[in-house]
């Protein structure tokens, strides 16, 4: 059982959530170890060379980060006092459309109205959000059991949660604007309309008019290294390549899939618990292919240049479709496909030979075992002719093998099965504490628990501020200014 050797606190995960736990235990003076079972750090926001062009680097999960500037944990770490460079693109995300000029989601509201067919219905859905976007954020990634600050924001963000994520979502104007909404909230990977994709919808779109869609400066690695520094000067150690298998002594988190937790304990579990364990699902699931290009992308519509983040799934319907296949076990023809050009707001992500890394998810059935390389270069084609001619090298990781990047990925889902409406407000199973478990003082931190995915770290902060109230008697948060 107790191989933690004294130490106050083990987290088992080096995901962000693990880490911002990890950091607050360690901040509030307890010693803290984390053990990560693959050789690299930082779970879903890990960056790795190309295995033939080294000077090439991909981002292995996550590439784009809307919440680090403004996640209320990560806001108050404060990533860029600690040298991480958070570059901002003009373009938050563009979505190419068949047969018309692409919609474009500008940093600049207004200017995102002014090229769209009915800009006011963006404004009128938006425009409140991202003068309040403080309380809008205190409602998306509230703990959803303490009374939001803001009332008057949380009913504007929730009455357009009710509209966005029911067919009254048709309220939207324009099919360019619909099409725009769509494409940021199939960031969830579910079927839509639905609560839970609006919900990070609206949080998502909210961001890309405020602090804007930010890329960090030499890849997603920046940030779990600046969380890493922070634990490491406050005492805490790191283990990478240590699966663990036994339960460990003394207080435990864990940046895992809550399932995990049955192969840990096993008969130390309580009966209704391991049930409801047995029975948690996971959601549909992403294949990753990444490339490496030779040159610029040749769009039609010369805007997208300029656009770092790309959803590639076509107009709202054909999107909707091929979520609704995805969540139905089939593979759509067309897919809906994610993609980032990290290199148009970081130029050094171009290596001496010109060669440009792109990142691109698309949305597949749970296990999936099927390559998806073609399917988003046939994607791209149908906007940029020739697009196939700057592809240097294609790295492809089906869904089934997703988990073998990071475990907690199981068929390919990379919200831990957190991303329905259900388990973003009660968790992995109905519990007044979601962050608890009711094995002795062992908590749940990862994405699987309110608010759910995403790199904000507000999963590990819920878990932290509970077990250290709990376990240690500790009710004031640490400080987490540098």
């Amino acid at each position: 059982m107790g191989f933690n050797c004294g130490v106050d606190v083990t987290v088992v995960g080096s995901g962000p959530n693990g880490l911002a736990a990890a950091v607050i235990c360690a901040r509030a003076g307890l010693s803290v170890q984390v053990f990560e079972a693959q050789p690299t750090l930082g779970g879903g926001a890990r960056t790795l060379p190309d295995p033939e062009y080294s000077g090439v680097v991909h981002d292995i999960c996550s590439a784009v980060h809307p919440l680090a500037l403004a996640s209320p944990f990560l806001a108050e770490f404060d990533l860029p006092a600690r040298g991480v460079q958070l570059s901002v693109p003009e373009i938050s995300y563009g979505n190419p459309l068949p047969d018309r000029p692409a919609a474009i989601g500008y940093h600049d509201l207004a200017r995102t109205c002014a090229e769209l067919e009915v800009g006011s219905s963006w404004q009128r859905l938006l425009g409140p959000l991202a003068r309040h976007s403080d309380g809008a954020l205190g409602f998306f990634l509230g703990d959803k059991r303490s009374l939001p600050p803001d009332l008057a924001t949380t009913v504007r963000a929730g009455l357009r949660v009710l509209a966005q994520g029911s067919p009254a979502w048709g309220l939207l104007r324009g099919e360019d604007a619909r099409a725009l909404f769509t494409g940021v909230a199939a960031h969830t990977i579910s079927t839509m309309p639905s609560f839970v994709s609006a919900g990070a919808g609206l949080m998502l779109a909210t961001l890309a008019h405020t602090v804007g869609w930010p890329i960090p400066v030499g890849g997603s690695q920046a940030i779990p290294d600046a969380l890493l520094a922070d634990l490491r000067a406050h005492g805490g150690t790191v283990t990478t390549d240590h699966e663990i298998t036994e339960p460990p002594g003394g207080v435990v988190l864990y940046d895992t899939a809550p399932t995990a937790l049955l192969s840990i304990y096993r008969d130390a579990i309580p009966g209704r618990y391991a049930k409801a364990l047995r029975r948690y699902r996971f959601g549909p699931g992403v294949a990753k292919v990444d490339f490496v290009l030779s040159d610029e992308i040749p769009w039609q519509d010369d805007r997208l240049a300029h656009a770092t983040t790309l959803h590639m799934g076509g107009t709202r319907a054909q999107m909707t479709h091929a979520e609704r296949e995805a969540a139905a076990g089939r593979h759509a023809e067309w897919p809906m496909i994610l993609a980032a050009l990290p290199h148009l707001a970081d130029p050094n992500r171009v290596d001496a030979a010109g060669r440009r890394p792109l990142w691109t998810y698309a949305h597949v059935p749970s296990g999936s075992t099927v390559d998806q390389t073609e399917a988003v270069t046939a994607a791209f084609e149908r906007f940029a002719p020739g697009f196939r001619d700057i592809v240097v090298a294609a790295r492809s990781v089906p869904a089934a093998r997703l988990a073998d990047h990071n475990a907690n990925y199981i068929g390919g889902d990379i919200g831990v099965g957190g991303n329905t409406l259900y388990h973003a407000l009660a968790g992995p199973t109905p519990r007044l504490d979601p962050w608890t478990t009711p094995l002795p003082q062992v908590y749940l931190c990862s994405s699987a628990t309110p608010p759910g995915g995403g790199v904000h770290g507000m999963a590990g902060y819920y878990a932290a501020r509970t077990a250290l109230r709990q376990e240690f008697g500790i009710r004031q948060l640490p400080k987490l200014a540098p």
